[in-house]
């Protein structure tokens, strides 16, 4: 090897004269492919489109476009965030640009209140009742013509009303009654919308009859059969007075059911001219007791009574019924309220026995034997009163007075059938 071949030669190795060649032959493609990958690349290593297109000009948007949004509009009233909306007003959804295809009326319990779209599909009206004092919310799609959905999602909540009435009724819910109750109702404000309000109320008796509502008064609604209930007849009384408008400005608030049982039958005559009471259950004659009825200055109301009351024991005061001092008994036992005026059939000690059955001296009562605390249950009193229920029935016949109005105490069976219809506002 010359000098100058030895001061060519590698360190480490050696190279031929045609390796060296090879080798600088083979640098600039190297070179060359170097830089033209670089330019191609326009810095971007991870897109070989970009390589592929114009040398250094923008990469082009192959994505897809963006979605169209719908043209279909919802408006929903009330509007999403009220918290007064009236409950008595319906709720409206309209759209312009497309048609409804859901309606959802809801309250946070999830019940639905139904309504109605339109024949051209872009209004929907509810149909069932809202309630005070209630949060509701409301989803709605539509389609514009495209097929393109829109959607709404609102929520309101209704007022509670300013004004309210209840009513009080008879006989209380699970109680055993006599065949003459009615179902009573008192209003403590007038009621101006009687349809509406007795269209709220039903009564419905198992086994079946047909029961009918009169109106003694603007705040009294009473309902009975033709007839007296039958033995062991089942009565429901439902209320559904709530938000029902029973004066301008002025609303229910009660929904609830009653049920009450009818018990034996019982009725009891009390003849004034013999001064009997004979009382007949269940088709027989149980018992007969001498009586003492109304004084010719102050006669019994004539007329079928029903008890409407019941106390062990009761203070009577003549200034009470318009009576000045003529009374005044602190402790009268076995008190049966049948007028609300203050008839009562009620226990008697002050009499002489000789008097019963033979007499008529009271204010208007009817009275029966009986001792004073009311504590010996053989007395006439005594078992009348313990056999007696709050809606049996005490005809009082040959009393030489009018019969009593049908307003005063539970007394509507005073008047024919056709009269007690004829007082229903449905």
């Amino acid at each position: 090897m010359t000098g100058p071949e030895k001061q060519d030669r590698p360190l480490g190795g050696r190279w031929s004269r045609r390796g060296v060649l090879g080798g600088l032959l083979g640098a600039p493609v190297l070179f060359v492919a170097a830089c033209t990958g670089d330019k191609g690349s326009s810095g971007s290593s991870g897109s070989s489109g970009g390589a592929a297109g114009s040398s250094g000009g923008p990469v082009a948007d192959t994505g897809s476009p963006s979605p169209k949004t719908s043209v279909a509009k919802i408006t929903v009233f009330p509007v999403t965030g009220t918290t007064d909306a009236e409950f008595n007003q319906p709720v409206k959804v309209t759209v312009t640009g497309g048609t409804l295809t859901s309606v959802k009326l809801a309250d946070l319990a999830g019940t639905e209140i139904p309504g109605q779209t339109s024949a051209d599909g872009t209004t929907w009206t509810s149909t069932g009742q809202l309630r005070s004092g209630t949060r509701y919310t409301v989803a709605v799609s539509a389609v514009d013509r495209d097929g393109l959905e829109a959607v709404a999602n609102t929520g309101f909540a209704t007022a509670t009303p300013a004004s309210t009435f209840v009513g009080y009724f008879t006989p209380e819910d699970g109680s055993t009654v006599g065949v003459g109750m009615p179902v009573s109702i008192r209003f403590n404000k007038v009621i101006t919308n009687r349809t509406a309000v007795q269209e709220a109320i039903t009564v419905v008796a198992e086994p079946g009859v047909e029961i009918v509502g009169h109106w003694f008064s603007d705040t009294r609604l009473d309902f009975r059969p033709q007839q007296y209930w039958a033995k062991g007849t089942k009565v429901t009384l439902s209320l559904r007075l709530k938000d029902v408008e029973g004066a301008k400005g002025v609303f229910g608030t009660q929904s609830k059911d009653v049920t009450f049982t009818i018990g034996r039958s019982q009725t009891s005559v009390a003849d004034l001219a013999s001064d009997m009471l004979t009382v007949t259950t269940d088709g027989k004659v149980t018992a007969t007791y001498p009586i003492i009825g109304g004084s010719p200055e102050h006669r019994t109301w004539g007329g079928k009574l029903v008890i409407s009351e019941q106390f062990q024991q009761t203070k009577m005061d003549s200034a009470t019924v318009g009576l000045g001092d003529e009374y005044n008994i602190p402790d009268v036992p076995h008190a049966q309220r049948l007028t609300t005026s203050g008839t009562f059939i009620h226990g008697n000690y002050w009499s002489p026995g000789s008097q019963f059955g033979h007499a008529n001296t009271s204010h208007g009562c009817i009275s029966l034997r009986d001792v004073q605390g009311g504590t010996d249950p053989t007395t006439n009193a005594a078992k009348f009163y313990a056999g007696s229920l709050i809606g049996d029935v005490v005809e009082v016949v040959n009393s030489g007075d009018k019969t009593v109005d049908p307003a005063n105490g539970l007394n509507g069976w005073n008047m024919t059938w056709a009269q007690w219809k004829a007082g229903s506002a449905v």
